[in-house]
């Protein structure tokens, strides 16, 4: 009778932790299905001091990022990507778009070392490879012209031969100059004279292979490079004045572009090719509109759109969209402008700029595991004179081998005085110099280091500076290279799993 009452017992208490863990993956299941989908990010590496890349992987996870675009084929980025159940998409930079152009044997090299073996070896999904960036830009002068569409093919034959044809699609991500209208509406649509031939083999390539047109949209240059732009077009919150073409009325550049290009491929006979925004963002800094506070109003207003599955009038169906970018760059070409070192989400070392709601009330969580140089800054010296003549070469010098980006005019430390504007430069040296022994004694006796935080706050300075940061950086040296990524849900379930098998032997025996 005893065995007869343990057994019913254990038996009860089998049911309530199956319950339990029944209830646990509906829930997490749940989750999964609430958080935005189909969201992806832009994974720039031009920085003097990068984040480790297996924090940027988890960066990438917590923060719901299931799909990451990156510029080229970075080993160590590859690797911490491996098994990560993050989507790849690889780059080809332009200077190699010539020697795959040359040969299939050359991009069959190219593929097996950048795509192959980081499949078999390391468990990259990659599901992507794109040749080139934005190779037809006007800016570029016919360069890559002659070599793009050769070594789409190429790369398309290799990745045929190693077996990925089917799971890796090739794809061109263009700039949206490459299209224009001459009616001022998307229906006028069309692919540049100059280049409307290749285009459309490109298009026709792809269609023929199973791969999407990538096409990076910028509603910042919009209006960075027009003041007379309306500023409200720019953004996802309406307009006072529509852009109406037939039927439709557009509030929002980023659906009037993007529908321009979906006439412009209906014109030619391929209405149905997949389409991917490969790019679209807003900085923070380096303009007078690159700021915090339109950032967040843009990104935040395209979040909204990709979880609530919003299209555009001509496809209601929304498009696998990479946000632009992940973290601020500091190296990066600045021939565009100022702002193209600022488009991160992220400050450079993973700490947030702005919240956003990223769906399901999931708000973004800094990076984990980052180590700082010593919390020590170069200044000017108190007892400096800002009439000094060797100043203005101190403060050039030190800007010509650091990012001082952050000092123009319109920028978040643009309304400094002079001698906190020269600390400024001289601190951005002294750290992209990791902070070395004597490297903040260049400065033909004007500057001095200090333990106290020198960064500049709303109250002292205007609204151009309340954002101002004087940087300690990254110790590349010295940071954790691996993260404690804490108990997951996957461990949490394999737990129940255990003391389920445990209470079935029990009842068993």
């Amino acid at each position: 009778m005893h065995e007869h009452h343990l057994h019913s017992l254990l038996i009860h208490i089998m049911k309530y932790f199956y319950n339990i863990f029944v209830l646990w993956i509906l829930l997490v299941t749940l989750d999964k299905c609430l958080t935005t989908e189909g969201l992806g990010v832009n994974w720039g590496t031009r920085a003097s001091h990068p984040l480790p890349p297996d924090i940027v992987v988890k960066l990438l996870k917590e923060n719901g990022f299931n799909k990451v675009k990156l510029f080229e084929a970075d080993p160590g980025v590859l690797k911490a990507l491996g098994r990560s159940g993050v989507q790849v998409m690889v780059g080809i930079p332009n200077d190699l778009l010539a020697p795959l152009s040359a040969s299939v044997r050359n991009a069959e090299q190219w593929v097996q070392q950048n795509v192959s073996s980081f499949i078999s070896k390391n468990g990259v999904d990659i599901r992507y490879v794109a040749v080139g960036n934005e190779p037809f830009l006007k800016d570029y002068k016919d360069t890559f012209v002659n070599t793009t569409y050769p070594a789409l093919q190429n790369v398309q034959a290799a990745l045929i031969k190693a077996g990925l044809g089917r799971q890796v699609k090739v794809t061109v991500p263009i700039n949206a100059d490459v299209y224009e209208t001459d009616t001022g509406v998307p229906s006028g649509g069309n692919f540049r004279s100059d280049i409307h031939g290749l285009m459309m083999k490109i298009v026709k390539f792809l269609s023929d292979n199973g791969g999407p047109l990538t096409i990076n949209i910028y509603p910042f240059l919009s209006l960075y490079a027009d003041p007379h732009f309306p500023i409200d077009f720019a953004f996802f919150s309406g307009t006072s004045s529509p852009v109406v073409d037939g039927s439709i009325s557009y509030t929002n550049v980023f659906e009037a572009n993007y529908d321009t290009l979906v006439w412009a491929l209906e014109k030619n006979g391929f209405g149905s090719l997949p389409i991917i925004v490969g790019e679209i963002g807003w900085p923070t800094d380096g303009d007078s509109n690159a700021n915090i506070e339109y950032a967040k109003k843009f990104n935040q207003g395209l979040l909204d759109r990709i979880s609530r599955g919003i299209g555009t009038p001509k496809r209601p169906t929304p498009p696998d969209i990479y946000l632009f970018g992940l973290v601020d760059e500091d190296t990066k070409s600045i021939q565009p402008g100022n702002f193209e070192r600022h488009w991160g989400v992220f400050y450079y070392d993973g700490a947030i700029k702005y919240q956003l709601n990223l769906g399901n009330n999931q708000s973004l969580k800094a990076a984990k595991g980052v180590r700082y140089l010593a919390r020590k800054w170069c200044v000017m010296a108190p007892n400096a004179n800002v009439m000094d003549p060797n100043l203005p070469d101190s403060i050039n010098y030190a800007c010509s081998y650091a990012d001082c980006t952050s000092l123009g005019y319109g920028s978040s430390c643009g309304g400094l005085d002079v001698k906190s504007n020269a600390s400024y430069a001289f601190n951005m040296y002294y750290q992209t110099m990791n902070q070395q022994k004597g490297s903040c004694e260049r400065f033909h006796n004007l500057s001095v280091i200090t333990t106290i935080d020198p960064s500049p706050s709303s109250s002292n300075f205007g609204r151009t500076s309340s954002n101002c940061r004087f940087e300690i950086m990254i110790d590349v040296g010295r940071h954790e290279t691996r993260v404690n990524p804490g108990t997951s849900s996957a461990t949490k379930i394999k737990h129940f799993s255990l003391v389920l098998l445990v209470l079935v032997f029990m009842l068993h025996y």
